[in-house]
């Protein structure tokens, strides 16, 4: 069960191994941060920030499926530009099979909305639904707003 994060005091990204230490200290700004105990009940929360909001995702790189997906279409327009749509077409159905085996065999993670921690190693509950847009819009919001209020304090306006 791995947590990947950034530093809530400095924003520098970190990594840990939950159930290995009870505390995390961050290597540039020493912020230490208390890790709960895990128990058997999965993840209800984020360990970082307390947000009860998650949800799941693939874990796959995002730039690598859609360098697939870029590389079977212009295979795709070549083939087709030769006047060969069998295996134009026969390039878009592998790619296909082969988008739908990483599918069936990579796992989820599970992603916090409103610090982005990614959680690996946890088997999502009925709990962690897909990604929504409003959920993120909310948070990212909410962000901004939190931003804006320290910039203002800085300038002291």
């Amino acid at each position: 069960m791995r947590v990947r994060f950034r530093c809530p005091e400095c924003g520098s990204t970190a990594q840990v191994c939950l159930g290995d230490s009870e505390s995390w200290q961050c290597r540039h700004c020493d912020y230490l941060l208390t890790l709960p105990q895990q128990g058997d009940k999965g993840l209800p929360a984020c360990v970082i920030c307390g947000n009860q909001e998650l949800y799941k995702k693939k874990n796959f790189p995002h730039w690598l499926g859609l360098t697939i997906l870029a590389l079977a279409c212009f295979a795709f327009l070549w083939a087709h530009g030769k006047y060969d749509p069998t295996t134009a077409w026969a390039i878009l159905l592998v790619s296909a099979a082969i988008d739908g085996l990483f599918y069936l065999w990579v796992g989820d993670a599970i992603v916090c909305y409103r610090c982005a921690a990614v959680y690996r190693g946890f088997t999502p509950s009925r709990l962690h639904m897909p990604f929504e847009l409003t959920v993120a819009e909310r948070y990212r919001q909410e962000r901004l707003r939190r931003e804006k209020l320290q910039s203002d304090q800085k300038t002291g306006g």
